[in-house]
């Protein structure tokens, strides 16, 4: 990996990333790992790894950004996630769209003209029900891996409405159901049509230009593209590497200066 140019970190409230790019921007080595509470350590440990694989960092570029990105003082300097999502989708695919990036704390729809650049977008960063976090504490009260929601909300036709708005009053109402004897499946099944829901009405306020493409952990559920599908009437595109589209985005702008 001796031909690195640059690099970019991606500090979010879930996963820490980084990504590391040669002079056209292609990614040529990366690191995925859950956000731990000492985030300056981790930053250290993994600059340390990238020193280790491509030897000494001297002059070269790092952008961070994300939801800790203000704690990665080794950084060149910080660029919202607005900006480097929209650069690494457009990297990958070459056109724009509409991109929706779902996170542990926060989702965002950004739209992205035909050059790449950002049009409008709008953020959820107040309430956890529309975003990755909804998903995560269901799981936690149900007992199901999280890897496994999608695919067993997917398993049945049968869906129970969730009409709560706020992640604390749905998984009261989660309670409800199981003590009433309702299946778990048709309850994932309806906490994920929720979700999808409520990024759709997001998607409207930006205003939807098609493709629709997805980012973020929680972009790898199955049960959620299939429903944004259904919710948008678009086909889903998913880049190669969900996460990593911010960090890229980073390194990407990292390589520019």
């Amino acid at each position: 990996m001796s031909n690195i140019k640059a690099l970019g970190i991606d500090i979010g409230s879930t996963t820490a990333k980084i990504v590391a790019i040669d002079e056209s921007g292609q990614m040529t080595w990366h690191l995925l790992e859950q956000a731990e509470p000492r985030l300056e350590a981790q930053v250290e440990r993994f600059l340390e790894q990238a020193r280790g694989a491509a030897g000494p960092l001297a002059g070269i570029p790092l952008i961070a950004t994300g939801y800790g990105r203000r704690l990665v003082r080794q950084a060149t300097r910080q660029v919202t996630e607005i900006s480097c999502h929209a650069r690494g989708i457009y990297h990958e695919f070459a056109h724009g769209g509409t991109l929706v990036d779902i996170g542990g704390q926060d989702s965002k729809v950004i739209a992205i003209n035909a050059d790449g650049k950002v049009l409008d977008f709008v953020m959820n960063d107040k309430c956890s029900a529309g975003t990755g976090r909804f998903l995560e504490n269901t799981a936690s009260r149900l007992q199901v891996p999280l890897e496994r929601l999608g695919a067993e909300a997917l398993s049945v036709t049968e869906e129970t409405s969730i009409s709560s708005t706020c992640t604390v009053f749905a998984e009261s109402e989660v309670i409800s159901l199981i003590a009433n004897g309702v299946p778990l499946a048709a309850i994932l099944r309806g906490l994920h049509r929720a979700l999808a829901r409520r990024i759709t009405a997001m998607i409207r306020v930006v205003g939807l230009v098609p493709p629709l493409m997805l980012s973020g952990g929680v972009a790898q559920n199955a049960a959620i593209q299939r429903m944004l599908e259904q919710e948008t009437g678009e086909k889903v595109l998913l880049p190669r590497y969900p996460q990593l589209v911010g960090a890229h985005g980073a390194a990407l702008v990292a390589l520019e200066e």
